[in-house]
């Protein structure tokens, strides 16, 4: 099986009313799932990481066990911080960050095949929208 993840978080006001959310596809394009939730008072890259953990706790419940370590996640975020910390290229400074990428990468290790790609905004709009509509919620909009 191929999925790929769409996500995004935001903040306004970093930090700020931040939002998460998140678009599964199938190998065909088709949107399996979709994640979006309000996450209180947190930061951009907070938010982030955690669209894309909500995106692989979704996942999981999705892909039948038998089937983990066969599965390919392609993960697609406007975050290059992000993606570079998963890539390893990057160092994780801050001890919140660090619990959300160790939480992402126990997360991803379910599966077989895991890779993390930079893609303009303008490729992520699903995704953005879903993380907006979670701050609009939350912010009472």
């Amino acid at each position: 099986m191929k999925f790929t993840i769409h996500a995004d978080g935001g903040a306004r006001g970093n930090p700020g009313p931040a939002g998460a959310g998140a678009m599964i596809r199938d190998e065909l394009g088709n949107s399996v799932a979709s994640v979006s939730k309000f996450l209180g008072t947190r930061t951009n890259n907070y938010a982030e990481y955690e669209a894309v953990i909500l995106a692989f706790e979704e996942l999981l419940k999705l892909v039948p066990l038998s089937e983990h370590d066969t599965t390919e996640v392609k993960v697609k975020l406007d975050s290059e911080l992000i993606v570079k910390q998963m890539r390893g290229e990057y160092k994780v400074k801050h001890p919140v960050l660090k619990e959300q990428q160790a939480r992402l990468g126990q997360l991803a290790s379910a599966f077989g095949t895991v890779s993390f790609t930079h893609v303009p905004r303008e490729e992520n709009t699903d995704a953005d929208a879903l993380a907006n509509g979670a701050m609009d919620r939350g912010s009472g909009f």
